[in-house]
């Protein structure tokens, strides 16, 4: 049969580069690795060539498919499966290269392409380690080409092709028996809703090129063991594996801004098991980092520096299994749906774990090791002992979000209880503590010995400042933690002394030991990155306030539900409502056409200020078979503090009448009137000054009049209402009460005449079901602390990259004494 309005070519293409790329990498592998035999060097020179041109092939071969799948997303060929999955006519333009990595062969595709920039690099930088290294990286390239190809080999599917037909998928769909299918896939599926976010443009490729980049350290030990050159291969490492940290580090970091702004948990981190999985090679990577640092200066750790750097980029082979398996499917929001080639992501990880391992154990006796131990005032001891914590805290976090695997492997049920978030919190809290003040005394460590009266003489102003200034927050900043106890709050105090000592010793040093010259101080500018991010984490989670407690007592929320009703404020239209520092109304909602986003204008007033404000959190609908919407936070930014809002629960638009025109009825009334409105009477009860009800929060300078009211319906049922009439500062605030069984709204407006008793009130009747939305806002102290500490962490990344490549050591760096050489065994 001959189907109509097909374009075929563009998937020909694709599956023709799928399978050239394959062999090109295989090609490559294949030179490279007769390229770093001991051959003449005519013939290794031939060799070389022949791997550089097949490189070469692969890079086209993978721009090719990135260009081809483009073509068919952005022309919205949906006769492609992978068109018609991830998006849709209505997709913005920005939102194109989203779809890449929506999809799990996207983003295979693109972890391809950074392994060809990074391997140009390789090309044209690394010299004699070139051959070597590129062979590891050629075989990545292999296995990743594989995941590509979706043909069944032996009964096995291996890989999962993006340009697989439609009709070819869903052959059992009466629709695919006609020629004109076509004209019936009128759109795609689009793209899911929570990644329609700018943060999901730029953070998978910036995430992935941090994947990427772990590969070249593990090549470079690789490299190392194969040929036996157990010290050459360290010095290149170093700038490639901070280059791998700071990528890595900032793609995660990323994920956290992007979590912050369209996720609706409240915060930038849940340790949610997709975030584990790519926080746990970051920290592995840094402990090799620095044990790495520590041989090239002082000759111990090198086994270390091996471990770390095979597990950094085993594990990010371990979280591709993770993510892409489908074991997470019901714990995570991250992770992708099972394509059947879990067999295929085992075997991925286990073709480079296994012969690394191997390669280790056999060359071990050969790695040089120092068999002194390390002196208690050097820095590579402590350094090696931040670095083993680093470890053992990556292992707390991987086994415990591993436990879905563990389960189905073994047959058990184990899990980490109803708040595995406090878990994590309660253990990587000492973490944070040990590593924070490790970051500020290290560095005023010589290596092999320092004086102890030097030591501690240069220690003294720098913690002398951080207990100042911990001590300070400590004790008017507010800090509190009552979730898990006194100890974790005592805790949260160390952790903060810690977050600033880092700071405070890594500034001071940057003076005392660089004399201020900040070429050479990117490692002190790094940590006090660092340390600003601990010091916004521990501020701004344990200061965490909410500001949106429900004071007019209704709620649509019950208690049990995800969202507690007791924390979330239910807003009516145009009525504004007192929300403890804010008089807040909600104004309206709009449908932008281009998004596909409804927004929700709420107006906040601060009181005893003229400081207004309006945020706009809003909603889409969920699409690929969802019911419902997706909520997307708003934040007012301030420098010390974000306001951050989203909404949990809307009203039914629906059901609301087009022209609800109804407005407040004023009425003069007396203790003991009663009113009628069409439902049933209201009764005026009495006038209370300042109620204490538990409803409203007021000031000492405050004075407020509430008219107590009861309400019968015609159906005998009773209710109550209080509204409010405030001043504060001068100024007169109207806080009115509603009854939402009812759809009224009441307000006191004033005391009419003192002298007769006379009290206006108004009364609101709407002409359906009342347009509300409830609303969670949260205040988030210090929150620009963490992000101002990823821009410093990231710049002195920078830094030491520049520095060691221009110089190609550390800049304290002390050679092994010739005295010591007779220590080194192998």
């Amino acid at each position: 049969m001959e189907f109509v309005g097909e374009h075929l070519l563009p998937g020909k293409l694709g599956h023709f580069f799928a399978i050239l790329s394959l062999v090109a990498s295989l090609v490559a592998t294949i030179a490279f690795f007769k390229t770093t035999n001991r051959l003449p060097t005519e013939e290794r020179t031939g060799w070389l060539r022949i791997a550089r041109i097949a490189f070469l092939l692969e890079t086209i071969s993978v721009l090719a498919l990135f260009v081809t799948l483009y073509y068919i997303i952005s022309n919205h060929l949906f006769e492609y499966k992978y068109a018609w999955q991830h998006s849709s006519r209505a997709l913005q333009v920005e939102y194109l290269l989203s779809c890449f990595w929506e999809g799990q062969e996207g983003s295979f595709m693109l972890w391809s392409f950074w392994h060809c920039v990074l391997g140009w690099i390789i090309i044209w930088k690394a010299g004699r380690w070139e051959a070597p290294v590129m062979t590891v990286v050629s075989f990545m390239q292999f296995t990743l080409a594989t995941m590509l190809l979706g043909i069944y080999f032996f009964g096995f599917k291996v890989g999962s092709s993006p340009y697989v037909l439609l009709r070819n998928e869903m052959q059992d769909a009466p629709i695919f028996s006609q020629p004109n299918y076509l004209e019936f896939v009128k759109d795609g599926n689009g793209l899911n809703a929570l990644l329609q976010n700018y943060w999901m443009v730029i953070h998978p490729p910036v995430l992935f090129l941090g994947f990427a980049s772990t590969l070249i350290p593990f090549a470079y030990a690789m490299a190392g063991l194969w040929l036996k050159d157990h010290k050459g291969w360290t010095k290149p490492a170093i700038p490639w594996a901070a280059f791998s940290a700071a990528t890595l580090g900032v793609g995660i970091m990323m994920g956290a801004a992007w979590a912050y702004e369209s996720l609706t948990f409240g915060g930038y981190w849940a340790w949610d098991p997709v975030e584990n999985a790519s926080l746990v090679p970051w920290l592995i990577l840094i402990a090799g980092f620095h044990t790495n640092l520590i041989f090239r200066s002082s000759g111990y750790s090198l086994k270390s520096t091996y471990i770390f750097y095979i597990l950094a980029f085993v594990f990010v082979l371990y979280s591709t299994f993770l993510t892409r398996s489908g074991v997470l499917g019901d714990t995570s929001v991250h992770a992708f749906t099972d394509l059947g080639m879990n067999v295929q992501l085992v075997a991925f990880m286990l073709v480079f774990f296994v012969p690394a391992m191997i390669l280790y154990f056999i060359r071990r006796k050969d790695i040089p090791t120092i068999v002194k131990e390390e002196n208690t005032y050097s820095r590579e001891f402590w350094m090696f002992l931040g670095s083993l914590v680093l470890f053992l805290s990556s292992m707390v976090i991987i086994v415990t979000t591993s436990l879905p695997v563990i389960n189905k492997i073994i047959g058990t049920n184990w899990a980490m209880g109803e708040d595995p978030e406090g878990f994590h919190n309660q253990v990587q809290i000492f973490v944070a503590i040990i590593i924070g003040l490790l970051t500020a005394i290290t560095q005023y460590l010589k290596y092999k010995d320092t004086p102890k009266a030097y030591f501690f003489k240069r220690l003294t102003i720098p913690t002398l400042i951080a207990l100042i200034i911990s001590l300070s927050i400590s004790i008017w900043g507010g800090i509190g933690y009552e979730k898990n106890g006194v100890g974790f709050l005592v805790a949260i105090h160390l952790a903060i002394f810690a977050a600033i000592y880092a700071v405070v010793a890594n500034t001071t040093y940057i003076w005392a030991g660089f004399k201020g010259k900040m070429k050479a101080a990117g490692a002190s500018v790094a940590h006090i990155g660092f340390g600003l991010i601990l010091v916004g984490i521990l501020i701004s989670s344990s200061k965490k306030t909410v500001l949106s407690y429900n004071t007019t007592g209704m709620s649509p929320l019950k208690m049990g539900d995800k969202e507690s009703p007791l924390e979330n404020i239910t807003l009516i239209k145009g009525v504004a409502t007192d929300m403890g520092k804010y008089m807040v109304t909600y104004v309206g909602d709009s449908l932008n056409n281009r998004d596909r986003k409804r927004y929700y204008q709420i107006d906040f007033a601060k009181k005893n200020s003229d400081e207004k404000f309006s945020l706009y959190p809003d909603i889409i609908e969920n699409n690929k078979g969802q019911e419902g919407v997706t909520p997307n936070p708003d934040a007012r930014h301030y420098w010390h503090k974000d306001i951050f809002t989203y909404l949990t629960f809307l009203g039914d638009p629906t059901k609301i009448k087009a022209q609800d025109t109804s407005t407040f009825k004023s009425s003069n009334v007396r203790i003991g009137d009663t009113l009628f409105y069409s439902k049933g009477i209201i009764i005026i009860d009495k006038v209370v000054v300042n109620p204490s009800s538990g409803k409203y929060a007021f000031t000492p300078q405050d004075t407020a009049l509430a008219l107590n009211m009861s309400i019968i319906s015609k159906e005998g049922n009773r209710f109550t209402a209080q509204p409010l009439l405030q001043v504060s500062n001068g100024q007169v605030f109207l806080v009115p009460d509603t009854v939402m069984a009812q759809s009224l709204v009441v307000n006191f407006s004033g005391v009419k005449d003192q002298e007769k008793g006379l009290l206006e009130i108004g009364v609101r009747e709407t002409s359906g079901v009342l347009d509300f939305v409830t609303l969670k806002a949260y205040e988030f102290p210090f929150i620009n602390v963490l992000w101002l500490g990823i821009v410093v962490m990231l710049i002195g990344f920078i830094m030491s990259i520049v520095y060691r490549v221009k110089h190609g050591k550390h800049p304290s760096k002390r050679t092994v004494p010739a005295s010591k050489t007779s220590e080194l065994v192998g």
